[in-house]
């Protein structure tokens, strides 16, 4: 995990350093909002291909059901049958899960670098890991939005921007999430109906109690995150319309 830590660290430096101009503090908010810009626009080609992904496997719903049909209860026929499917039509049923994997030792690297950039930390050798200098420790571990400090939260000095930062937080994750099931054709089944419906809501509420512990830092990482997907998610909404299902 090192190497993921290093690596998000010199991401930070390398646009603190280009918006340095904004002064100390702003410096370094802007460097995690752009950290998500950078994130989110290399992986835009994963994020393509899931959609096309998830296209195809609508399209190809009805031979799927036909395959189900003539194999019942042989998992292994219809295994294989499934898997010729698929290979013949360019179509990866995991392409969907690409940019979750991706995304989440980044999500926790920045957790765990923003966690580590505290002002306490006075060590020499503690302040320069991951490629920090002992200048760059210092002011970013002081570094501030709105007063609040970056590695601060809730319960730590940042409550009134963290609260903010928190609600938004939820807020976006659920239009997040309403907007990912658009993507996908309309579930029928009573059982995945409410499995929809524990995520759709139980992941907002999940972050608003887990909220409390998040550093500013990331808080703000991933409220600019959500905003960038959900336009990101509209763009490819319009450019890979639901595919119709034939009954």
């Amino acid at each position: 995990m090192s190497v993921i830590y290093t690596g998000i660290s010199e991401l930070i430096q390398l646009w603190q350093s280009v918006w340095g101009f904004l002064g100390a503090d702003w410096s370094w908010v802007v460097a995690i909002v752009f950290v998500v810009l950078t994130v989110r626009v290399a992986l835009l080609p994963l994020f393509v291909r899931q959609m096309r992904s998830q296209r195809a496997m609508q399209r190809l719903a009805p031979e799927m059901k036909a395959l189900r049909d003539k194999h019942p209860g042989d998992i292994q026929a219809l295994g294989t049958a499934m898997t010729e499917l698929y290979r013949r039509e360019g179509v990866s049923p995991y392409a969907s899960f690409v940019p979750l994997l991706v995304q989440a030792p980044i999500l926790f690297g920045l957790f765990h670098v923003l966690r580590h950039l505290r002002p306490t930390i006075t060590d020499p050798a503690s302040q320069t890991l991951y490629g920090w200098t002992a200048a760059q420790f210092h002011e970013a571990s002081h570094a501030t939005l709105l007063g609040a400090p970056l590695a601060s939260t809730f319960s730590s000095g940042g409550a009134l921007v963290a609260a903010v930062l928190i609600a938004a937080m939820v807020t976006t994750t659920f239009f997040t999430m309403r907007m990912s099931q658009t993507r996908n054709a309309p579930v029928e089944d009573p059982m995945q109906q409410m499995i929809q419906r524990l995520m759709t809501y139980g992941i907002p509420l999940s972050l608003l109690v887990s909220g409390v512990i998040f550093p500013v830092g990331v808080l703000l990482y991933w409220t600019t995150q959500n905003v960038f997907a959900l336009g990101q998610q509209a763009w490819l909404l319009r450019r890979y319309p639901l595919v119709p299902v034939s009954r």
